[in-house]
């Protein structure tokens, strides 16, 4: 009888491992399958090959190794705005061991409001916006209303919530007027040349000027022209100003591209007179006629697209639980033919 039940007892325990091995495999069956379920509609909800990488992409910035940041930028591919685009990208492969990043330019509002709506389903958690057109308040808005860090490079977002990231166009102003009185004096006749379709930009960077110059050199006298920030605007209505002006001392011109076109008139009409050229903004090729130009002081009040390398160290900043300002003004710095060797860099399109 003892036989028997032994004999049950055994017979009992095998089948008993037999049920636990089915039920463990059919676990790991269903783990299989619910992985990958999930990557397959990863990508096929995905508008890239990046999208196969999300679900890791997703676990690594869960746990503090990558974040993703989204760049918002103008499809220019030279100059000033296409400087912005370039900085902004090498600053997010620098920051590559914690930043995942996509960087997308468009040519219009609703573009740049369509890629928005991308960076959401790519899963954003910040977004670096250098918006050139108007109406583009409502779309920032609804990144912030999901919870996604927005920092606005240059010209200003209205909206709650949106950090901002920009330089000083006052004081490039103020710096400017310094400059030339230090090269010319108090008195003489200075050219300004502002941009009234640029609103804000040229407002303030005459702003500063006037006031001044009204300090430091009341007897200065000073016309005004208006003009647009490029090399041709530059070259077209600086030859009217020179058939208009005798004499001139010293222009103050409130971006890089239009000194290049005035330069250039100057060159043309063979003019000795004036002494000072301004300018704004930080483009390579003006630098590089900075030395070669000894009989005119050419300056310009940097205002680096190089900038938005802060703006990128914000976002980042934010998604680290850090709580950075909500507006950060670079200062200005001063560029001629004395320091321009220090920001020269072959690689910019601006």
């Amino acid at each position: 009888m003892k036989k028997i039940i032994s004999l049950l007892l055994v017979l009992t325990l095998i089948v008993g491992c037999f049920a636990a091995c089915g039920n463990d495999a059919g676990s790991s069956s269903e783990s299989g399958a619910g992985s990958s379920s999930e990557v397959s509609s990863d990508a096929g909800s995905s508008s890239d090959e990046s999208s196969s990488e999300s679900s890791a992409e997703s676990s690594e910035t869960a746990s503090g190794e990558k974040f993703k940041v989204g760049i918002l930028a103008p499809a220019v591919t030279h100059g000033w705005v296409a400087g912005v685009a370039y900085h902004a990208e090498a600053r997010c492969k620098e920051l590559a061991d914690t930043v995942e990043y996509k960087l997308l330019t468009s040519n219009n509002a609703e573009e740049m409001t369509n890629q928005i709506d991308e960076l959401k389903t790519w899963g954003a958690q910040a977004v670096v916006a250098f918006p050139q057109w108007e109406g583009m308040e409502d779309p920032i808005k609804g990144l912030i209303d999901e919870g996604i860090q927005v920092v606005n490079f240059d010209i200003v977002i209205d909206v709650d919530g949106v950090y901002h990231v920009a330089g000083d166009n006052v004081d490039m102003g103020t710096q400017s007027a310094q400059y030339i009185v230090d090269k010319i004096g108090t008195t003489g006749k200075v050219v300004v040349l502002e941009v009234p379709s640029s609103g804000s930009v040229s407002e303030l960077r005459k702003k500063g000027f006037d006031e001044k110059i009204k300090e430091i050199a009341p007897d200065m006298e000073i016309s005004y022209y208006s003009t647009q920030f490029t090399r041709e605007a530059g070259l077209k209505d600086f030859a009217d100003i020179l058939n208009a002006n005798s004499q001139i001392d010293a222009v103050f011109s409130m971006d890089d591209e239009t000194s290049i076109g005035v330069l250039q008139a100057i060159e043309e009409a063979k003019r000795t007179d004036i002494k000072v050229v301004t300018g704004g903004g930080g483009c390579q090729e003006y630098f590089k006629m900075m030395p070669e130009n000894e009989n005119i002081w050419i300056q310009s009040a940097l205002y680096s697209p190089d900038m938005v390398k802060d703006a990128v160290d914000v976002a980042v900043a934010l998604l680290k639980g850090e709580s950075p300002d909500k507006e950060k003004i670079i200062p200005t710095t001063i560029v001629d033919r004395e320091n321009c060797a220090d920001h020269l860099d072959e690689k910019s399109p601006y």
